[in-house]
């Protein structure tokens, strides 16, 4: 049997996505920047697109800017308001722990930089809390950028409330939603961001492209130089096909979600009580509040690596954490910031379901996974020194 169970890394491709894109790619080839009627088409489509993009979020159309993904999105979004901060004599940032890389490495090279930057800590549920953020937000406060859910342990942040503590503020917030949109319904105005990241392939949408919400108003800097499109914030001619195909994904992954969700949850229900039994192991984040498909565990006395080759083997692709760090052997920055020991951290396991999911595929993870544990621990000196008690056992 074959189980695809990582789905935060990235989305089979949508049917209608897929043709969508080949249909606007053979059609309306035209540069929309260009005066000629191929090129009119094309930002006829171009237009159309930004369009629903901004009804399906709550947003005008004016304030959906295209982009490459959600770490450009990200990055645009926090440099923006960084700069637009400096210029008003602010140069604080405050972000938490659990951040998306393309969060935190720009708020590194920003603190380089003279800004300072403020990373809260979390509980051990996942959960930054919202008095945290209240007491760290100063007069010098020009940003504060909370994900509005986590990529690793799916864990949801109260991103409504930290929005109307910003607004009451004076205090530009923007959220990386990258992992919820498609997946949860948004309203930018309830979210009361001013700024929103997202990504297509992480709701059935092509890669290599995503989007950015500005509140009208907020600011918006340009991060790519070279012409004036995307009302001269982002150059570089649009990816027309990948636009189209992302915004028939995002209709779609809509549309379904009244079903899907609660259809996904009750498979990651299972699937999370299931794992549970096995001895000596812990779910990461808030049992409840967490993203539908989202299952994360570590499993004491063996290596998350290991895990994901023998799963491989019996055809279940699952992963340890962030695709974006899967090549690192340092432990999750995530599950170190809820409180797991190194040892622990290392043996993480991420499954991540979509509504393509099915109870057979949750039953045969059920049998196979509890049987790769064991067998690695079998094989594992550590495990046997746990065993011999000449280690104390942490889960």
């Amino acid at each position: 049997m074959f189980v695809y169970a990582d789905n935060a890394a990235t989305t089979k491709m949508r049917k209608s996505a897929l043709e969508t894109y080949v249909s606007v790619a053979e059609n309306f080839f035209g540069n929309p920047s260009s005066l000629h009627s191929a090129g009119q088409r094309a930002q006829e489509v171009l237009t159309d697109c930004r369009t629903r993009m901004a009804k399906a979020l709550g947003a005008e159309p004016r304030e959906i800017t295209f982009t490459s993904g959600g770490s450009e999105a990200d990055n645009q979004a926090i440099v923006s308001a960084a700069r637009a901060g400096a210029r008003k004599g602010k140069r604080k940032l405050i972000s938490t722990a659990i951040e998306h890389h393309a969060v935190l490495h720009t708020l590194e090279k920003l603190k380089r930089e003279g800004f300072e930057v403020v990373l809260l800590p979390v509980g051990t549920d996942g959960i930054v809390r919202l008095r945290d953020v209240e007491e760290a937000i100063d007069e010098n406060t020009c940003l504060v950028s909370v994900m509005y859910a986590n990529n690793e342990i799916g864990t949801l942040q109260p991103v409504e409330e930290i929005g109307a503590l910003c607004k009451a503020r004076g205090v530009l917030f923007h959220t990386d939603a990258v992992q919820a949109v498609g997946h949860l319904p948004i309203d930018v105005n309830k979210t009361g961001c001013d700024y929103l990241s997202l990504s297509a392939h992480k709701f059935g949408g092509p890669k290599g492209v995503g989007a950015l919400y500005v509140r009208r108003g907020a600011p918006l800097s340009s991060l790519i130089e070279g012409g004036a499109q995307e009302r001269g914030k982002r150059a570089g001619t649009e990816d027309l096909p990948a636009v189209a195909a992302m915004t028939v994904a995002l209709e779609e992954s809509l549309k379904e979600s009244e079903r899907a969700i609660p259809y996904v949850t009750a498979l990651r229900d299972k699937l999370i009580g299931g794992l549970s039994k096995i001895p000596h192991c812990a779910l990461n984040g808030h049992p409840a509040k967490r993203l539908a498909g989202n299952v994360s565990f570590c499993f004491e006395g063996i290596e998350g690596e290991s895990i994901l080759l023998l799963l491989d083997d019996k055809g279940i692709c699952a992963s340890s954490g962030s695709a974006c760090t899967s090549g690192s052997l340092d432990p999750s920055h995530v599950l170190l910031a809820i409180g797991r020991v190194h040892d622990v951290a290392h043996g993480s396991l991420r499954l991540t379901l979509s509504a393509e999911n099915t109870e057979e595929e949750i039953d045969y993870m059920l049998k196979e996974i509890p049987e790769v544990i064991e067998t690695l621990r079998n094989m594992s000196p550590v495990w046997r020194d746990l065993k011999a008690g000449k280690r104390s056992f942490l889960l």
